[in-house]
C-alpha cells in the first residue's frame, strides 16, 4: 500500500493537500468493496481502521 497526497489548493500562501491510500486489488477483492462504496476511518493507536459503512 502507499499513501499518496496532492496539492488540492492554495488559499493565502497555505496549500492544502488531499490524501488517499492506494490499496491493491486482491484486498479490495477479500473484502469487497466495490468502487463509490462509503467507508468509515478510526484512529486506534496507532492504526487507520477502514470498515464499510
Amino acid at each position: 500500500m502507499r499513501l499518496q497526497s496532492q496539492i488540492s489548493r492554495e488559499y493565502k500562501g497555505t496549500k492544502y493537500e488531499k490524501f488517499w491510500v492506494v490499496i491493491p486489488s486482491n484486498l479490495i477483492e477479500k473484502l469487497g468493496w466495490k468502487t463509490g462504496q462509503e467507508l468509515e476511518g478510526e484512529v486506534k493507536g496507532d492504526k487507520l481502521v477502514i470498515e464499510r459503512d
